[in-house]
């Protein structure tokens, strides 16, 4: 293995000696779209604005991208290039092991699937570019070797061919349950979730699909809002859920931090946050006239 991990650290070095600092800025900013933060905008406004059920598909399909991204970086334990050779500076902060690159797999998955839904040839290129330039930003800001981005294509690539495949499919038995059954399923998953990988991320992503499971039941049975609405309520659509969001975000953090079990309540604040995303908002946003339902009222 260390032949490879050589070869890797001699790829980020001959990048950064002709590149860097001159492209630090944009690096940066093409390595964002694989953060946390952006999922966290980009998510909501395809589920508030554009289409409901694609948003809910592609939040689950990340969540799960994410948690078994978390779960092999465990089994593999893989140090990042700055770690393994110490003449590579990180460019930008980075936590976890190496393998794989958690961003090059949320490229695949996302990028992927947005071209794939929409059928657009300028989106099919531009999903082409940025499935290509931010696995680049990762080996060039020294946070990645260039076989953790192999591993993330792969695995990027399964999970996405795998969900496209069975996500109508189990969609259409789950609708087929009852409800106690349908919660009994939910609650289930996460747990085996947990049991599987009960460290700190592992959590965090067992939490958003639990509360991602019961918005859409609750969401479905109580609410049921549609996307449509004029340009102005779809403004203040996006302007209220993204701050009443981030109240959330943010609030539950500070709420949170200083209480025991520490894993329990983050568990609890990305259920929280996600059960807000997919049913708290779309509720106010009914209540207030911002977005109509399903039915036509308003």
């Amino acid at each position: 293995m260390e032949p490879i991990l050589d070869w890797g650290i001699q790829v980020i070095l001959w990048l950064q000696q002709y590149s860097s600092p001159a492209l630090d800025s944009f690096f940066k900013g093409v390595t964002f779209l694989g953060d946390e933060e952006f999922i966290f905008l980009l998510l909501p406004i395809l589920y508030w604005l554009v289409d409901r059920t694609m948003g809910l598909h592609l939040s689950l399909l990340l969540a799960l991208s994410a948690y078994f991204n978390s779960l092999t970086k465990a089994i593999v334990d893989q140090p990042r290039p700055f770690v393994y050779d110490t003449r590579v500076p990180a460019l930008i902060e980075a936590t976890e092991d190496g393998f794989p690159s958690g961003h090059t797999q949320i490229s695949v998955v996302l990028w992927g699937y947005l071209a794939q839904h929409f059928r657009r040839a300028w989106l099919w290129i531009a999903a082409g570019l940025l499935i290509l330039l931010v696995p680049l930003s990762r080996i060039y800001l020294g946070v990645h070797f260039p076989t953790d981005l192999l591993g993330g294509y792969v695995i990027g690539a399964l999970l996405l061919g795998l969900f496209l495949w069975i996500a109508p499919r189990l969609s259409a038995w789950l609708t087929r349950l009852r409800p106690w059954q349908q919660v009994g399923l939910i609650t289930l998953s996460a747990a085996l979730l947990i049991l599987l990988y009960p460290q700190r991320n592992g959590i965090s992503n067992a939490g958003s699909l639990l509360g991602l499971g019961y918005g859409i039941l609750l969401e479905r049975r109580w609410i049921r809002f549609d996307v449509a609405g004029s340009g102005q309520q779809k403004t203040l659509r996006l302007v209220v859920g993204l701050v009443t969001a981030a109240a959330a975000y943010f609030g539950l953090r500070v709420a949170f931090a200083a209480l025991e079990p520490a894993l329990l309540f983050r568990f609890v604040r990305y259920a929280l946050i996600s059960l807000w995303i997919v049913t708290g908002a779309p509720w106010l946003f009914v209540k207030t006239g911002l977005a109509p339902t399903e039915d036509g009222a308003s």
